[in-house]
């Protein structure tokens, strides 16, 4: 683990010819990356739960930088060595990186949208809306919103109703409804990283050169979308028709992403960024609802649904957190792909070096905009070369 980074791209280059530079291996990025190599001896512990004696705000501490590597900050719970810490989660050495957020960050994100330009933009625009129309229907979602839900309750005058009267006459959805939505969503949404990673892996054997940095985060979207149903097929689990609707979905949805990815990897990314536009919408929609009381058995009572082991160790949720919590880390996630995809998408897939390959733009950045332009990406990826060699200059003068 300790010459993961070292292993990972090389600096990031400047504008040659319009494009990224090309990247060969560089000797230099691994020698300035040695001092980050005790980072990496305490990677089990930024995916551990927080020690039950600290507190949530101690916990999610500014000071860290929230990105997706772990961080020298991030160390043991006192009386334990690091060592010790790593030996107790063997299991975490194949996680792949992944966001952990502060509380600041989960509340910083947005429903913002891309609007469509080009016809391959409006084309995958609208294969999405109505692929959204059709899951609403399947998952009993019979209003557009919670928000339309509530003006049509309001026309019949049942706004003083109570919450089992509204969930009968579908105003008001329950958590089995949720649960089916959340769990056929999650188990397409970690199909499209996975087909994208795979056909670039292809294409880096195939063409036996490197490939500038996206499969790596083609895989990262693909495993933690798949977290995110492990994380709550551990709330709710799924029956064998259910089951079934999702294995005929999945052999249609992977084969066609598969084939649209080989036409246009643009439209491909640019479809993703606008299906985890609606992903979005509906973990918005799913934090509103329990914020209004709408969903109790996912409040902070007594009662509560509790937030399974699973959440607690993949996000480092402090040990009190509620479902609102885990919720919010997911959306916090969702976000975080909109903005990826929607940024690939600007790229020249064949030439382009993926800017986010080396570091991930702020969480604030993912949760507020829908992507980058291709200028505005090589900016990033500027900056982030820059901070390496400011880091690898202080190397030189400390020594």
């Amino acid at each position: 683990m300790t010459t993961l980074l070292a292993r990972r791209l090389p600096p990031l280059a400047s504008r040659a010819g319009g494009a990224f530079a090309a990247y060969p291996t560089s000797a230099r990025l691994v020698a300035q990356q040695q001092p980050r190599a005790a980072a990496f001896s305490s990677f089990a512990a930024r995916l551990a739960p927080a020690s039950p004696d600290k507190p949530k705000e101690d916990k999610l501490s500014e000071s860290i930088n929230h990105s997706f590597q772990p961080h020298p900050f991030d160390e043991a719970p006192e009386g334990v060595t690091a060592q010790e810490w790593k030996n107790s989660r063997p299991w975490s050495d194949w996680v792949l990186s992944h966001p952990v957020y502060n509380d600041k960050e989960l509340e910083a994100v947005k429903v913002v949208r891309l609007p469509p330009k080009t016809i391959s933009d409006k084309f995958a625009n609208l294969l999405v809306q109505v692929s959204r129309k059709g899951f609403d229907f399947v998952t009993g979602y019979k209003h557009a919103s919670p928000e339309e839900a509530r003006k049509a309750m309001v026309a019949a005058g049942k706004e003083n109703a109570s919450l089992e009267d509204l969930r009968k006459a579908g105003y008001v959805m329950d958590v089995p409804q949720w649960m089916a939505r959340i769990l056929f969503l999650e188990s397409i949404a970690g199909i499209p990283g996975m087909v994208g990673g795979i056909l670039r892996h292809l294409q880096s054997l195939r063409l036996m050169k490197r490939d500038g940095g996206w499969i790596n985060t083609l895989l990262q979207e693909a495993e933690n979308e798949r977290m995110h149903l492990m994380t709550f097929m551990k709330i709710r689990d799924a029956g064998w028709f259910f089951r079934l609707i999702v294995l005929g979905a999945q052999g249609v949805y992977f084969n066609a992403f598969f084939l649209l990815y080989l036409m246009s990897p643009k439209a491909a990314h640019r479809f993703v960024g606008y299906l985890e536009e609606e992903a979005v919408v509906t973990y918005t929609q799913i934090v509103d609802e329990i914020r209004r009381g709408n969903i109790p058995e996912w409040g902070d009572g007594p009662e509560a649904q509790p937030v399974p082991n699973i959440a607690l160790d993949y996000w480092r949720l402090p040990k009190e957190a509620t479902m609102i919590d885990l919720v919010l880390a997911v959306r916090a996630d969702e976000a975080g792909h909109r903005f990826v995809n929607h940024s690939l998408a600007n790229l020249d897939p064949k030439k382009d070096f993926n800017p986010f390959g080396m570091k991930h733009a702020t969480p604030e950045m993912q949760g507020t905009l829908p992507g980058v332009s291709r200028e505005e990406g090589l900016e990033w990826a500027k900056k982030v070369e820059d901070e390496f060699k400011a880091a690898q200059g202080s190397k030189k003068a400390d020594a």
